[in-house]
């Protein structure tokens, strides 16, 4: 009886398919290596998280107590750095300074709200800092101006205003003992229509002495006036991060009729953050001098994009870029967060990957609540979990203002809290 022969070829055939899918199974559990020659590493994204609610209630506390009605009672843009003493510096963009009313609020709603200590409308100002010690309690309020009449930390810019983004600590010179603060700002102007949160000008860095935290000056580091269209001036300090003997210092533009921003790259030597000469920014090959050459290191488009303000931090051998869903369906821009990798700061970056909604605060109209501004704070990683801040704020229908909602609901305007976990990316 006679056999039948399988052919040579199937049978070559068929170990390469074999070879091919053992090393796809095995790609999956290998560290991956980008084309541009970056260091192999791991995909990353949020895998698990939850809600810190200690941290979240410490700045309710602050901002109830009224000891004082000349301190914060709400912000958002959050970020903070940590003092060389152990101390926090917390830093926040608009911020209301005034009393915290018991419930029910005028609209006889059970919520907790503000005015001024005189009854009025209460005091907004452009930027403040709060000042947390070394146990975690959050202790005073800096603000400018004067004891009768609190100004922003931060100058009002003339014609315009500034805010507070990423801030480090430095040596005030390169080399030298003696630290400051270093903190970067947003300054804009004010603008209509689409326009309505500000129109961006320039990227600016404050110095604070140390251990006081007095500002002592603001100097220009980026200027985009000279970009005619004001969609595609980029501000630099959404993020930042150190690499070795660079700080790499990333930015947005803020194109007004897209839900999702493109995401820019700048880099300087550590220690020289103001210092306007030594800023250099990626062009998609080089860094340059000329921050008109930069180029997106992570562009709009799809489901592919980041928020206004995003976040990035090192994990391990891993840059990962955290952000609201931009390119999501319905409201995910306001409601969920989601987050890229890479193996370097120019990328290509991967993703997005995984999405998370966060807990937001309780609203007679819960639909209007929007969660915005997620912000990594590694220096108070514990555990292996990655401290994460974001930001609500109360988004109506077109032409109804918000302040009288924030003011009549204060869990509105204040930072909540999430403990992240972050795992493999499949």
């Amino acid at each position: 009886m006679s056999r039948r022969r399988i052919p040579r070829t199937t049978t070559i055939a068929a170990l390469l398919l074999a070879l091919l899918a053992a090393a796809a199974l095995v790609s999956w559990a290998l560290p991956r290596t980008d084309p541009d020659g970056a260091a192999a590493c791991p995909g990353r994204k949020i895998a698990a998280w939850s809600a810190d609610s200690p941290l979240t209630g410490e700045f309710t506390r602050y901002g109830d107590d009224n000891t004082r009605v000349d301190d914060w009672t709400g912000g958002d843009g959050t970020h903070s750095v940590r003092l060389p003493d152990g101390r926090t510096l917390w830093l926040f963009s608009d911020t209301f300074l005034d009393r915290v009313q018991p419930p029910p609020n005028p609209q006889g709603q059970p919520y907790r709200w503000r005015t001024a200590d005189n009854g009025g409308a209460p005091l907004l100002r452009h930027n403040t800092a709060v000042v947390m010690s070394r146990s975690g309690r959050l202790e005073s309020t800096l603000t400018g101006g004067t004891p009768g009449a609190p100004g922003p930390l931060f100058p009002d810019a003339e014609g315009g205003w500034r805010w507070p983004v990423r801030a480090d600590v430095e040596p005030r010179t390169p080399g030298a003992r003696e630290k400051v603060v270093r903190v970067l700002l947003w300054n804009r102007a004010p603008g209509t229509g689409p326009w309505v949160f500000g129109i961006p000008r320039s990227t600016e860095v404050a110095t604070l002495s140390l251990p006081d935290l007095r500002l002592e000056n603001i100097t220009e580091t980026v200027d985009q006036t000279t970009v005619t269209d004001p969609a595609r001036r980029v501000l630099y300090g959404a993020a930042m991060a150190r690499d070795g003997a660079w700080t790499y210092v990333f930015g947005g533009d803020d194109p007004p009729e897209s839900p999702a921003s493109s995401a820019y790259l700048a880099r300087v030597p550590s220690g020289r953050l103001a210092n306007r000469g030594d800023w250099r920014f990626w062009d998609g090959a080089h860094w340059q001098r000329r921050a008109d050459r930069a180029r997106p290191v992570l562009s709009d488009g799809g489901r592919r994009g980041v928020g206004s303000a995003f976040t990035v931090v090192r994990d391990g051998p891993t840059w990962v870029l955290i952000t609201m869903d931009t390119g999501g369906a319905g409201t995910e821009g306001m409601t969920a967060v989601t987050s890229y990798w890479s193996c370097s700061p120019q990328g290509p970056w991967h993703g997005p990957n995984g999405r998370i909604t966060p807990p937001r605060p309780s609203d007679a109209e819960p639909q209007y609540v929007a969660a915005y501004n997620p912000q990594a704070h590694p220096e108070f990683t514990a555990s292996g979990e990655l401290l994460l801040s974001y930001d609500v704020n109360w988004l109506g229908p077109p032409g109804v203002p918000a302040d009288p909602r924030l003011n009549g609901n204060v869990d509105l305007y204040r930072p909540r809290f999430l403990r992240v976990r972050l795992g493999l990316a499949g």
